[in-house]
């Protein structure tokens, strides 16, 4: 299948070498773990324990703290083939690389980043982003989960939900508002270690797909919450947390062609070797133009996320080449899932058939870090933008 992956002439030798690296995990690991981790629906910690050791954690940290350093067009190659190994497991690794460790990276204080990275960087503390709430999803500066400054401490009350990795969570990046009435300019960032009294995490069951990337309900009642675990000043944590979305919106690109491409390559072997009528499927051309069009959509997808990555590492304008990117890759997953299945038949439609999980799994794409609609909204009111 090595044709239809990412053309290594388009990569430097870091990051040949990085790519090689981790499909070679995700195909004799990831994958042969992926559809028992879906099964049970327990948090992968096998393949957490393994990325960490892998120093894939610490991709796009700086190294002073315990990071790899690194560009974020290498974060999305090892984000890419994570996914095509197991989708789930990359929900877990985005979340906690992307987003709170990022977050705390880009906006924490030299002390904050001394304390927490090391432990999330080499995987041994598990990182969560508690941003959405039951009445404020995509509407995020509708936050009403608040805090009162005392003694020292911030006092936090109120309901987060949806949130990945939160019943395994050490560290939890929070959003809090001082003063709702304020909206977005009244939100704040808190570092919040998972073990504080006055916090309950309750595991939410029943997702459709990316089962193991287990999601939590946090529930903060009266939780104090050190000053000194504030990044930045006053006010400052929407424009904060709408950095750091940008930027881990092309990491979930990435995570997108991933399962772009694990859905083309069962089709591919499947394709060679179910027969019908004498002779493989693959020789019919309803088929073949299916499996055309996942190719192209796959590859075109991949160099939209390059773009952006590289947009990013040379400090070029890339929020609304990131949008295009999670937008357009998403429903390429979904895309490349549904021919997968259709090439597949009745045999797709059944576990443990890989193409059944994978439409599953690419579902969320569409919703999670900003729905496609919200997507669409941002990418229009950049062109429009005076």
């Amino acid at each position: 299948m090595e044709s239809f992956k990412m053309n290594q002439d388009l990569l430097n030798e870091e990051e040949q070498l990085l790519k090689n690296t981790v499909a070679d995990f995700s195909d004799k690991v990831l994958s042969e773990r992926a559809a028992s981790y879906d099964e049970s629906g327990k948090f992968p910690w096998d393949n957490v324990s393994e990325i960490g050791q892998l120093g894939l954690f610490g991709l796009t940290i700086d190294e002073e703290y315990g990071g790899s350093g690194g560009t974020t067009r290498q974060l999305v190659v090892a984000a890419e083939e994570i996914a095509r190994g197991c989708a789930a497991t990359s929900v877990v690794y985005i979340a906690h690389l992307s987003l709170c460790t990022q977050y705390i990276n880009m906006f924490g204080s030299a002390e904050q980043k001394a304390k927490y990275l090391p432990g999330l960087t080499s995987g041994q503390k598990i990182g969560a982003f508690a941003l959405s709430e039951p009445g404020a999803g995509s509407d995020a500066a509708n936050l009403k989960t608040g805090s009162v400054k005392t003694n020292g401490h911030f006092v936090v009350n109120g309901t987060k939900t949806w949130i990945s990795n939160a019943p395994e969570a050490d560290v939890m990046v929070t959003m809090v508002t001082q003063d709702s009435t304020l909206g977005y300019k009244g939100i704040d960032s808190l570092i919040i270690d998972g073990d504080l009294n006055g916090i309950t995490v309750n595991k939410l069951n029943g997702k459709m797909g990316v089962r193991a990337s287990t999601v939590g309900e946090i529930i903060f009642d009266n939780c104090h919450v050190p000053v000194t675990n504030r990044m930045g000043g006053d006010n400052v944590g929407f424009r904060q947390t709408m950095s750091v979305l940008n930027a881990s919106r092309i990491s979930i690109g990435a995570q997108c062609v991933g399962i772009a491409q694990s859905a083309l390559e069962a089709s591919i072997d499947y394709a060679k070797t179910r027969e019908a009528f004498g002779s493989p499927i693959g020789d019919l051309q309803a088929i073949q133009w299916m499996i055309a069009d996942m190719a192209t959509e796959t590859e075109a997808a991949r160099q939209l996320v390059m773009k952006a990555a590289t947009l990013r590492d040379n400090d070029l304008p890339f929020a609304t080449e990131a949008s295009m990117a999670k937008l357009y890759c998403s429903r390429v997953a979904m895309d490349c899932a549904y021919k997968a299945v259709q090439i597949h038949g009745g045999t797709g439609y059944f576990a443990p058939t890989p193409v059944e999980r994978i439409f599953r799994d690419a579902r969320v794409t569409e919703i999670y870090e900003g729905t496609s609609e919200i997507q669409r909204l941002v990418i229009a009111r950049n062109l429009l933008r005076d």
